[in-house]
């Protein structure tokens, strides 16, 4: 039986997250990252232990994590937009060499706010030196599934999670995100980005059609998907025990305002 030559949706995703994570200002340096954001919040020993180990270690309260997210959501949003309306003004034959600009820019900034998000809720350092591994590949790839909404994606967060809390040495649980238990769901959940990713791209394509005014459609599709989904990963992470300050278990309403 002859092999497929077709492109799995996954693959096709796999290649879009690779060349998204490249792109210059994408990476996010951790402890800069929370240093500059903890500095109007936090005490200076309090930022050091939240560097050294996690805000939610530290003690920095889950009202002023959640304050801080939404923030830097509002920040990307903006940036993601005004960049989407750009790319959207050529019409035409200039379409077909725009798209994936367009998308591997949309996608950076998926992953910057990603980023944003797990460090301010407490997990370790997903890029290991300057590039990125297999399970930091997985992980972002889950962590975009719960911003699409993929319920896989919100079990294999939540498992991961359970993981990390549960190691001395906080770190991403390598084996168990690229060969072991939760490999499998970022495979199903790589798929099923895949198959979305390609309708984006005929929306978007579709919206860059008409000079000018694709350039408003293309950046109202970005503005009214980027910032719920950014918010449903904001949801997702505060439940998560491990953005509890200090351990105490987190009953009380996160304060995170609806998608």
């Amino acid at each position: 039986m002859s092999k497929s030559t077709a492109v799995e949706p996954s693959s096709k995703f796999d290649q879009v997250l690779r060349g998204s994570a490249l792109l210059p200002g994408v990476k996010i340096d951790r402890e800069s990252f929370l240093r500059k954001e903890l500095q109007h919040s936090c005490t200076s020993e309090q930022i050091d232990r939240a560097v050294a180990t996690t805000p939610a270690e530290a003690g920095v309260p889950l009202e002023v994590v959640n304050k801080l997210a939404a923030s830097a959501i509002r920040y990307e949003t903006g940036k993601v937009t005004a960049l989407s309306t750009v790319a959207g003004i050529p019409g035409g034959i200039a379409v077909a060499g725009t798209v994936p600009a367009d998308l591997a820019q949309y996608y950076g900034h998926v992953l910057r706010i990603v980023q944003k998000m797990a460090y301010l809720y407490s997990w370790p350092d997903l890029f290991d030196g300057d590039g990125m591994d297999s399970s930091t590949e997985s992980m972002l790839t889950l962590f975009v599934g719960v911003m699409f909404g993929v319920s896989a994606a919100q079990a294999g967060v939540t498992k991961t999670a359970a993981m990390i809390a549960q190691q001395v040495a906080k770190k991403l649980p390598q084996r168990a995100l690229t060969q072991g238990t939760i490999y499998p769901i970022v495979k199903k959940v790589a798929g099923v980005l895949g198959a979305q990713m390609t309708k984006q791209i005929f929306a978007k394509g579709a919206a860059k059609v008409i000079p000018v005014v694709g350039a408003v459609i293309s950046g109202g599709l970005t503005l009214a998907t980027f910032r719920p989904m950014a918010k449903r990963l904001q949801q997702h992470l505060a439940d998560l025990a491990l953005a509890t300050p200090r351990g105490v278990p987190n009953t009380a309403d996160t304060g995170i305002a609806p998608v």
